[in-house]
């Protein structure tokens, strides 16, 4: 076997809407493609003893072991790397359940499709698939060493990539009510919500925490004075830098027993406990010094540790800390007891798992030996050895939930020492016998504040009931009823896109927002350019998504990013599909036209269930989409007898009509008239029906989200087809004694479109024609019949990039069409594009139309511009723009 490619999808896609983290491996199973499982001898056998769990596996049988029936029965290998990808995921720790596999158009080769939960391990699992599969195929068996590392690997990835538990706590909140996320990759931080309603965290530190009082948080001595200044019990101590100031320290706060610590320490690194004599004091000291260059000297409160979780002023979480500890059961030593602890499967390194594995260090010896015990003691059944002092999870201590015991007094205390130091987040460390009696009844003390304290103790205490703390952070960076989501408008289709893009965000522009989108030409927000270049992706996508600035955003979605990564955000608002047709079939695994239409239904079935999706009437592919998609439909025709519109409205359905010479909306028995297309400058006096076709999507998918028809109607009668807003989309200029038209028509679907405008044109019709290298050999022949059919002399030319051609062979593919529509059409080869284009404009006869279909517009732009007799200026002729000051007979032409 041999993988071709491998691909991930990170959005709504091709295979799934809802799940949007697949891995699609393109898979050549060469000498393997006609042999079944039940045909390759010791297979089945070999594959259960690699992998006997895969008895869990249901498969199509709908059973536990259905999978392997098939296997046993004879199924073919791609179907059986899908299902040992996700089993090697979910042996690592990583479960995932989702697959697919369906043979390609190209016989043996096959797209397997399998879920992840992280990038990297997804893609690691489909090449181990494939090894362990053809190591069985060509042994029998896979080395056990081999499918070790792959495991062990696997858990090393998700472990890399894992969220600390704080921060997994608050995502799955998010995630729970609908907020999308981002993991920002830079220091940790996290965004929650889109454009101008986003929210930033990094752990628990929220955008809302204030720079001084995390400061003042980290200086303990200056916490404490704070407290102390403001009536909060806290502890008598004070500061040294010296150890020869520590003796006098020690006196002045009343001798022993003492407590040490760094003054700006974390995770109870360094801290010493309980000291009642000089010599523990200056161990303790040497360790505190190592963590920071002051150290605390205070007196030791005997009680209980907690932790008061404060959220936006309220106590939401109440954990009493209890140290690393073993519990005696008559026979084990404490050295066997730490082992059989440890073996907890809550247990695991750092903060992977609700608990950390017990290690000891210098305090355990002191502590064992304060208790008269060492390591080989066997301790007595009941009988208790504490190996930490601090009460840290972090260093193998548990938490017991202590949330509906605390005194009321106690919650008064807590809110208002957060607000002292101004947390809008914080742990606080109380030190008490009984915290469900006041302070001062115990003589307790509030021992440290802490910012971005760890919610682990809440979400999963070892005892007690577990605690949701990360709703009330979710419910103070989005107060119920406050939106997370911006406006999200996608827009698809094989033509057109590009230009209903930019109109409708030219419309919301009137509204006063500020728009984002993106397109064929670049990633926009506002009326500036962020970023040049082909950006319907998802990665454009995103970088306007999580832009704290946009308020608005409107998307091209073109079939190469769905494929390639779905896509860019997890559902719309409105989703708008405006036609398919034959246009990269061949490419990508996509080879017919319900393929393609499959492929462009994922903008529609996206939208959320409140939403729009937004389909042309008229292409009986988009309408099979209202079928699949859950959300609200709304559809647009050019034809008034539309019987599908009718059927629509006559139910109360909302839909975009050009009748009797006006783009109007339609609902029930009423009709809301926009504008009449010959003031709509896009549709070129109402001569251009395709057009037309997209004024109608951008004014309904605008009218759907709450858009005034006032401000609809002025976006429609300011947005030109110029090359300053729509370059390469009928740009149509007068050259004084002719015109050129400039327009990226590149597909069958696109030509005849154009060719209803430029037939009406009264002079001599001249085109420069060509298409993408990529495309089949019968797309160039059809493009070469349609051209015959529409001009009256042509140049053909082909593009730089030839994507893999000859030079010259998709050239001599539109002339045979030419020569099968038309024999006597005149035309003539010249591949270079910019000869092509000069050769045309300067054998232009006067009042003739030279049509540019260029690859690349802003070359084809710039050598007609460098032939205008005087600047641009916008005209009128006869209800059409065109750009120059120079008059022409245009107006007795069109």
């Amino acid at each position: 076997m041999k993988i071709l490619k491998i691909q991930t999808l990170r959005g709504p896609n091709y295979w799934s809407i809802r799940r949007h983290k697949l891995v699609v491996m393109r898979l050549d199973l060469e000498d393997l493609a006609d042999k079944p499982s039940d045909r390759i001898s010791g297979f089945y056998e070999g594959l259960l003893r690699v992998l006997p769990s895969l008895e869990e596996h249901f498969c199509a049988p709908g059973c536990r072991g259905g999978f392997l029936q098939r296997v046993r029965e004879g199924t073919y290998m791609g179907h059986i790397v899908e299902h040992v990808a996700l089993e090697l995921q979910t042996l690592a720790g990583m479960n995932v359940g989702f697959g697919r596999t369906r043979e390609t158009a190209t016989p043996g080769i096959y797209q397997v499709v399998i879920e992840y939960l992280d990038e990297q391990a997804g893609r690691y699992a489909a090449r181990a698939a494939v090894r362990l599969c053809q190591s069985i195929v060509d042994t029998g068996s896979y080395p056990e060493a081999e499918l070790a590392q792959d495991l062990q690997d696997l858990k090393e990835m998700c472990s890399d990539s894992a969220l600390g538990p704080s921060t997994e706590t608050i995502v799955k909140e998010a995630e729970a009510r609908g907020i999308p996320w981002r993991y920002l990759n830079a220091r940790a931080l996290v965004q929650f919500g889109y454009g101008i309603y986003s929210k930033r965290i990094q752990a628990t530190l929220s955008e809302y925490t204030g720079i001084l009082g995390v400061e003042l948080a980290c200086d303990k001595e200056s916490t404490k004075q704070v407290l102390r200044d403001g009536g909060v019990p806290v502890p008598r101590g004070t500061v040294v830098y010296y150890l020869d100031d520590l003796a006098d320290a020690i006196a002045d706060i009343g001798g022993y027993p003492i407590v040490i610590k760094p003054l700006d320490g974390h995770h109870g690194k360094g801290i010493t406990l309980n000291i009642n004599s000089w010599e523990q004091a200056e161990v303790a000291y040497d360790a505190a010094k190592g963590e920071s260059k002051g150290v605390i000297v205070e007196r030791y409160y005997t009680g209980r540790d907690h932790r008061v979780l404060v959220v936006n002023g309220k106590v939401v979480a109440v954990a009493e800390r209890v140290p690393a500890h073993v519990v005696g059961n008559g026979k084990l030593t404490v050295s066997e007891l730490i082992e059989a602890t440890n073996r907890d499967p809550r247990r695991g390194t750092g903060h992977e798992n609700v608990l950390t594995k017990i290690e000891l260090d210098r305090t355990s010896w002191d502590l064992l030996k304060e208790q008269g015990y060492t390591l080989d003691t066997v301790l007595e059944s009941g009988q208790i050895c504490y190996l930490r002092a601090t009460a840290n999870l972090s260093t193998g201590g548990i938490a017991v939930d202590r949330t509906d015991d605390i005194h009321p007094e106690n919650i008064w205390i807590a809110q208002r020492v957060a607000k002292i130091i101004g947390l809008d987040i914080a742990g606080i460390d109380v030190v008490t016998a009984d915290i469900s009696k006041p302070l001062r009844e115990t003589g307790g003390v509030i021992v440290e504040v802490n910012a971005a304290p760890g919610f682990r103790m809440h979400v999963s205490p070892s005892e007690g009931l577990p605690r949701n703390v990360a709703a009330p952070v979710l419910d103070m960076l989005f107060p119920p009823g406050t939106p997370s989501r911006i406006p999200i408008l996608a827009v698809t289709g094989t033509n057109g896109k590009t230009t209903t893009t930019r109109l409708l965000a030219h419309i919301y522009k009137q509204t006063g927002l500020t728009v984002g989108y993106t397109t064929t030409d670049g990633t926009y927000i506002g009326d500036y350019l962020v970023e040049k270049g082909d950006n319907t992706g998802p990665q454009s996508a995103q970088m306007l998504l999580y832009d704290p600035t946009v308020e608005v955003a409107v998307l091209e979605a073109a079939r190469g990013g769905i494929l390639r990564s779905g896509l860019g955000f997890d559902a719309s608002d409105v989703g708008v599909v405006l036609n398919v047709a034959a246009d990269h079939l061949g490419i990508g695994d996509i080879d017919t036209v319900d393929q393609l239409a499959n492929l462009k239904s994922v903008v529609a079935e996206a939208v959320l269930p409140k939403g729009y999706a937004v389909l042309n009437a008229d292409d009986p592919l988009v309408v099979e989409m209202a079928k699949r998609t859950k959300a609200q439909i709304a559809y647009f025709s050019l034809n008034p007898e539309n019987e599908i519109v009718k059927a629509h409205t006559q139910q109360s359905g909302v839909a975009a009509m050009y009748e009797n010479g006006y783009l109007s909306i339609l609902k029930g028995d009423w009709t809301l008239r926009i504008e009449q297309a010959i003031n709509v400058p896009l549709t070129m006096g109402g001569k251009a029906p395709f057009m037309i076709a997209n004024a109608l999507a951008a004014s309904l998918a605008a009218f759907v989200q709450g858009v005034g028809i006032d401000y609809i109607r002025k976006g429609l009668t300011t947005f030109r087809a110029s090359a300053s807003q729509t370059p390469g989309r009928m740009n149509l200029f007068n050259l004084g004694n002719y015109h050129a038209l400039v327009d990226y028509a590149h597909n069958p679907a696109s030509y005849e479109a154009l060719g209803n405008f430029i037939r009406n044109w009264p002079g001599e019709r001249i085109g420069v024609v060509g298409g993408p290298g990529d495309r089949r050999d019968e797309d160039f022949v059809t493009l070469g019949k349609l051209s015959a059919n529409i001009f009256d002399r042509i140049i053909v030319k082909e593009d730089d990039d030839t994507r893999g051609r000859d030079r010259g062979a998709a050239a001599g593919l539109i002339i045979q069409g030419i020569g099968q529509a038309k024999p006597d059409c005149r035309y003539e080869s010249i591949l270079d594009e910019t000869t092509a284009i000069n050769t045309a404009l300067d054998s232009a006869t006067p009042n003739s139309l030279v049509v540019i279909l260029p690859e690349t517009v802003s070359r084809a732009i710039e050598l007609i511009e460098a032939r205008r007799p005087i600047p641009e200026q916008v005209q009128q002729v006869n209800g059409v723009e065109v750009t120059n000051s120079v008059k022409s007979s245009l107006a007795n032409q069109i």
